[in-house]
């Protein structure tokens, strides 16, 4: 493949927005793409895939391009890092033409086997430590490694329409093929990545892209037709766009979010779905959730979190996460947990769930909500995770709660 010289900058212009502004990997390659509407679908997929790799294994190549950790980079600089990426995977024979040493180069690369597991994996120091610490060194070693692979795209086929269970054919008929998911019943991968947001399948709204794993979370939850369900951190709407679909689009499915943003995006996709017992509201203040006090049959609570499980999916996690931050996460769903449990009748059921592979974010967080529940209202019936299995897909984590009937 031959590479323009303007795909390399646009890949170094990008990766300065993502390192030196802090804006987010897969909205900047999604405005450059659109940006760039004459690239075909090779360069397309290579600026992408250029992108995420070089996020994915900043500090690494950092490393061997001999640029320190607290260095602010230019655009030469990440050229740079482009080339000794592109090095490594052989799309260049040297690094000479492009006015890099090469014995330099190699020199780095016999340090980097010196060097802690950190840079050697390329993560910030404190999120390998906490990693390690969380679920030990053994597990987490293993984890660091799946976590900087590239993930599979997986679609969840919309049962409200009758031509979904055609997409096979019918997706294969617009040159995508697909591959069945075990387990998940209205789950299939894409054998290869394509652009499938474009295809008149999608557009019908036969389908969704949604991990695997992701798709297990409404299952859990288990709502059904005719019953009063809410998702209370309902975001742009994907598991409250399945929990509709297995409603069988009967009853009332409450759509929660404090950002308007992302209920203008679900309401796109439910009209697109044909799913018409979806109401987005906003949270303006907690009085928003003192007025649906006891008003729920069930209730998703799926968090705002670290991020932990899906870091494959959106590499540039890894730095902009801190510590501080992942503090106020912990608090922030502790809260959540507390005050939107309220909003369950009694006898009715809660789902809470995170995409993070962290325990103080799942398990220690439930084990302390039970342990404040004085009045013994809640159970805890079922516990599922998911650490980046080839089965159950990205790092995710639920667990089912059962209020009393009092």
């Amino acid at each position: 493949m031959k590479i323009h010289e303007i795909l390399i900058d646009n890949i170094a212009q990008a990766l300065i927005e993502i390192f030196n502004q802090s804006k987010f990997a897969d909205k900047v390659i999604e405005r450059y793409l659109k940006g760039h509407p004459k690239w075909g679908s090779r360069d397309r997929r290579f600026f992408a895939e250029s992108v995420y790799d070089l996020v994915r294994h900043f500090r690494r190549l950092k490393f061997l391009a001999s640029m320190g950790d607290e260095q602010e980079l230019t655009e030469i600089d990440f050229k740079k890092i482009w080339f000794i990426y592109a090095f490594e995977r052989g799309l260049i024979p040297d690094l000479k033409p492009y006015g890099m040493d090469s014995i330099r180069y190699q020199n780095q690369k016999n340090k980097l086997e010196k060097t802690s597991p950190a840079v050697q994996g390329s993560w910030p120091d404190w999120l390998y430590e906490k990693g390690q610490k969380e679920l030990g060194q053994e597990a987490w070693k293993t984890l660091s490694v799946k976590l900087n692979e590239q993930a599979p795209v997986d679609i969840r086929i919309n049962t409200l329409l009758p031509e979904s269970k055609d997409i096979v054919t019918l997706l294969n008929q617009e040159g995508i093929q697909l591959l069945p998911i075990k387990y998940v019943s209205e789950g299939f991968e894409l054998r290869e990545r394509k652009n499938v947001f474009i295809t008149q399948s999608f557009k019908k709204g036969l389908f969704e892209v949604q991990d695997r794993s992701s798709q297990q979370i409404a299952r859990i939850l288990n709502p059904q037709p005719g019953e009063r369900v809410g998702d209370a951190c309902a975001g742009a709407g994907g598991k409250s766009l399945h929990m509709g679909a297995l409603m069988n689009n009967q009853g009332r499915l409450l759509a929660l979010d404090i950002h308007s943003w992302k209920l203008d995006e679900l309401k796109k996709r439910a009209r697109r779905a044909k799913l018409s017992i979806i109401e987005p509201r906003v949270i303006e203040n907690s009085k928003t959730i003192k007025r649906l006090h006891q008003s729920f049959d069930k209730l998703l609570l799926d968090v705002p979190c670290s991020g932990s499980g899906v870091i494959r999916r959106n590499p540039d996690t890894k730095w902009k996460l801190s510590p501080e931050r992942l503090e106020q996460l912990k608090k922030d769903q502790f809260n959540i947990l507390t005050q939107y449990s309220l909003m369950v009748k009694p006898g009715g059921v809660m789902v809470y769930s995170t995409c993070s592979i962290f325990p103080s974010e799942n398990e220690e967080q439930i084990q302390a909500f039970l342990a404040q529940d004085q009045d013994k209202k809640w159970s805890l019936t079922r516990e599922w995770h998911c650490y980046l299995d080839k089965n159950c897909g990205d790092g995710f984590y639920a667990a089912k709660l059962q209020r009393s009937a009092d």
